[in-house]
């Protein structure tokens, strides 16, 4: 890891280990940040777990279920580096508490909701406090830690409760939604991001920059409005069509808003996204692989979610043991992996993790059957993608922000947590395209090429026209149209092994990068205890 500058923003007392107030301040931090950072993240983790649920109780069709995932991630992604120039400027301890606040409030939106749409409020809610609290509270670490190694095991801690909350968010859904009361679920993060405000208020010392960074209005605004519809054609791609002229639209000028956003942030004195910081090939590389390794790990995530749920209508706790071997190596493996950051060159520990993905999505993508409803088939596969991530996701974020000056932390943190949402945004978004895509095609087919009664092909074409793949597994097989389930089912797992397919490919591609692209720095080597 490259050694940060020095902080040119204020002074810095040196990290004492004999100074009981300076080591509580820096320990009652980082805590808090991690409790912030695992509510965030159980809160987004929330509709993943009950996709089945939703389906069953909002009746959705097409790509209504992607939008309640969509929904949170497009406020994380567009907003979140406008929250760390906020941050910067206003308290990164301030930030952190306000955003708990918009958290709780969404969420009791979603667990008042009486429609899916109303859901889609919700989420959107959720995610731009989330939006909030992912930057900040990791700001919140660096700004507190003094030297590389103090650093890694903070951050290795902040993101092990980052899968902490993966972990906990499918057994608390799945628990309520196997009870019949789901919306308790998010009754109960109501009532952890209070706990987040009391926490940070109690135990957290505030952090601030004084590089006097401004709002950069244009920027946002191209860049939140470029992002959307990008996000908006993908989603609704495989639904209305990729040559719908809404899609094609959408696509279109949100690229070039994109560009915009680019050509404006080389140009303003005070920019949203400080473009200089990918002239470290270390950082470029890091960037790349947030946004491709991540989207590989949640596509996975949302596969496993949606195979389970949606298609294969399992029980939704067994969602939640499932996310115990795909979050828990994160969290269980901190010790572990704050020991390897230290000691063992960034390029092997994150070319060995996102090998281990790779592999769990290629197994996937080859062994998994939609018509076997036994857990034991994804065991190995997830096991291997949770393991992949733990030793991804804690090197890659230390890092990215150990490869710029302290005065940029601020930046660097928010610029890290966009990339890093950005990837687990695009990955249930494309993920869902190409699923839904393949087996649209597949069910099509078959339903032409069937040999079903005239009434059952008839029934079964047009609730597949009217609700899709989804709508027509869903039927009873005594009802009209039901004798085709067992076709929609097929068709379902040839879509999510494509889908698993693709994940496995970016995690590999991103593998090699690391491995022939980031140049290995001499691991800072054992600290003393902090």
């Amino acid at each position: 890891m490259t050694i940060p500058t020095a902080d040119q923003t204020r002074p810095r007392p040196a990290a004492d280990a004999a100074s009981p107030p300076r080591m509580a301040k820096i320990n009652g931090t980082i805590f808090a940040a991690a409790v912030a950072v695992l509510v965030a993240q159980l809160a987004n983790a929330l509709p993943g777990a009950l996709n089945g649920t939703f389906q069953q109780y909002f009746g959705t069709v097409g790509s209504q279920l992607t939008w309640i995932t969509a929904g949170f991630m497009i406020p994380v992604v567009v907003f979140e580096l406008t929250f760390g120039m906020l941050g910067d400027r206003f308290g990164h301890r301030r930030l952190t508490i306000i955003g708990s606040v918009v958290l709780a409030f969404g969420s009791l939106v979603c667990a008042l909701a009486p429609s899916v749409q109303m859901m889609w409020v919700g989420s959107a809610i959720n995610g731009l406090g989330a939006g909030a609290m992912y930057p900040a509270s990791l700001a919140l670490v660096a700004a507190v830690t003094v030297t590389p190694q103090q650093r890694a095991r903070a951050i290795a801690a902040w993101a092990g409760c980052l899968s902490a909350g993966g972990i906990v968010a499918p057994l608390l859904g799945g628990g309520f939604a196997q009870s019949g009361a789901w919306q308790w679920s998010y009754g109960v993060v109501v009532v952890l991001g209070l706990v987040v405000v009391a926490t940070c208020l109690v135990f957290s010392t505030e952090s601030t920059s004084q590089s006097g960074r401004r709002m950069d209005l244009w920027g946002q605004i191209t860049f939140a409005l470029g992002l959307i519809l990008v996000l908006f054609g993908l989603v609704q791609g495989p639904e209305t069509g990729w040559s719908a002229p809404s899609v094609v639209a959408s696509l279109v000028l949100g690229f070039l808003l994109l560009a915009a956003f680019i050509v404006i942030e080389t140009r303003v004195q005070h920019p949203l996204l400080q473009l200089s910081l990918f002239r470290n090939p270390n950082y470029s590389i890091t960037s790349i692989i947030a946004v491709v390794g991540m989207f590989a790990f949640l596509g996975i995530c949302f596969s496993f979610s949606m195979w389970l749920g949606p298609v294969q209508h399992q029980n939704p706790i067994n969602i939640g043991l499932l996310f115990l071997l795909l979050q828990g190596p994160a969290f269980v493996l901190i010790p572990v992996i704050s020991w390897l950051m230290t000691r063992v060159a960034d390029r092997w520990v994150l070319t060995g993790g996102l090998s281990l993905m790779a592999l769990g999505g290629l197994l996937g993508a080859t062994t998994l059957d939609a018509a076997d409803h036994s857990m034991g088939q994804f065991l190995l596969p997830a096991l291997l993608t949770g393991l992949g991530f733990a030793f991804t996701l804690s090197p890659m974020t230390a890092l990215a922000i150990n490869t710029v000056p302290r005065e940029l932390a601020g930046m660097a943190s928010a610029t890290t947590n966009l990339l890093r949402d950005l990837g687990f945004a695009l990955g249930p978004v494309l993920v869902g395209a190409v699923a839904l895509s393949g087996a649209a095609r597949q069910l099509g087919a078959d339903l032409a090429a069937s040999t079903l009664p005239t009434a059952q092909l008839g029934a079964a074409q047009g609730i597949f026209e009217a609700g899709g793949p989804f709508a027509l597994n869903s039927i009873p097989a005594e009802a009209p149209g039901g004798a085709a389930a067992e076709l929609a089912l097929e068709s379902l797992g040839s879509g999510f092994s494509q889908a698993f397919l693709v994940c496995a490919v970016a995690a590999a591609a991103s593998a090699l990068l690391v491995l022939i692209g980031l140049r290995t720095s001499r691991p800072a080597g054992p600290s003393t205890p902090a």
